[in-house]
């Protein structure tokens, strides 16, 4: 897949704040996956990074961004409590989306998301409230049930992935699958732990993720292109 020059820096205003990202958009791309980061994480990532690689290689569009600020940042890596605010974060990502709806680069694209623990529970906040735009949601080793009572307005085809060994987010992601209903898997990563470090997890990982997006996004839009 050609690109279309390298990533770049987007700052994206979001309430009375700015946030930064990194937006990759391969020639011809016809999805935009936008990635919320979880516990402790930025758009920095390396497995993030690895798993966004592999989407733009399948010639889906990516966005990695910071849902805190680095001021904001700061104050999480003393207190803990800003990556538990999934409120807070999921309403910086509707702005995000909002923002990819608006901009040129990006209107036309059918939007998914990728959450990684806490940042799943925002994703999932945000797919509830934004229906109509957002096509697919998939969550590594995420905190699905942290979505509360939005898990039953979801609408976009979900998939929970989580590692074999990662024992108490199992059942949690079985309690959080069981109120979603909308098109709805649970994957288990044999051998995975939390965060997929095991050789091979995250490769199962990106993989998963790349087949829904394109069953998902890329599907839809070329259906939506020649009705």
């Amino acid at each position: 897949m050609e690109r279309e020059g390298a990533e770049r820096l987007i700052r994206v205003a979001a309430g009375a704040v700015t946030l930064e990202g990194n937006l990759s958009l391969p020639k011809g791309a016809d999805g935009i996956v936008l990635f919320a980061h979880g516990s402790g994480s930025s758009r920095h990532s390396p497995r993030n990074r690895y798993v966004a690689w592999l989407l733009n290689e399948a010639g889906l569009a990516t966005l990695l961004v910071d849902l805190l600020t680095s001021e904001e940042e700061a104050i999480d890596l003393t207190t803990a409590h800003l990556r538990f605010d999934i409120g807070l974060l999921a309403g910086r990502l509707i702005g995000v989306t909002d923002w990819l709806t608006e901009h040129p680069d990006t209107r036309h694209l059918r939007i998914g998301y990728f959450g990684a623990s806490t940042g799943a529970a925002a994703a999932l906040m945000a797919a509830a409230e934004r229906a109509d735009v957002v096509g697919a949601v998939v969550s590594r080793g995420g905190r699905p049930d942290l979505a509360g009572p939005a898990l039953t307005r979801v609408k976009a085809p979900t998939l929970l992935i989580v590692g074999g060994n990662d024992f108490p987010v199992i059942d949690l992601n079985r309690a959080a699958l069981a109120q979603l209903h909308c098109e709805k898997q649970l994957v288990i990563v044999p051998g995975a732990t939390h965060l997929f470090e095991e050789p091979g997890a995250l490769d199962q990982v990106a993989q998963l993720a790349r087949e829904w997006f394109k069953r998902y996004l890329l599907t839809q839009s070329h259906e939506r292109a020649s009705n």
